[in-house]
């Protein structure tokens, strides 16, 4: 059983900040490539910024310069660091991995987090 558990949502005013994390646990050979989404209340999901094993990172336009995936592969551990948040970047955040196991290749997505910017 190969579960992501995501932890560091919450409100917070224009200009803050927040950390947001995601841990893999159970089974697991190796994990390729990480990411983050989000989805808006009556807005499809989208991809927010992903980062592979190689730690080479891709990010939305809209975030580019305030948010920062990072990983750490020992702790099977994906982080978004977000600064200078807008009301627009309400959302459900939610992590995905791709998680190599002993007979198959899956992709697995957290429970997800909300994120709430107040004006």
């Amino acid at each position: 059983q190969v579960q992501l558990v995501e932890s560091g949502g919450g409100l917070v005013q224009a200009g803050g900040s927040l950390r947001l994390s995601c841990a893999a646990s159970g089974i697991i050979l190796s994990i390729n490539d990480m990411g983050w989404y989000r989805q808006a209340p009556g807005k499809q999901r989208e991809l927010v910024a992903t980062v592979t094993s190689a730690g080479n990172t891709n990010y939305l336009e809209s975030v580019k310069g305030r948010f920062t995936i990072s990983r750490d592969n020992a702790k099977r551990t994906v982080y978004l660091q977000m600064n200078n948040l807008q009301p627009e970047d309400t959302a459900v955040y939610y992590c995905a991995a791709e998680i190599e196991r002993l007979f198959s290749r899956v992709d697995y997505w957290g429970q997800g987090t909300q994120v709430t910017v107040s004006s």
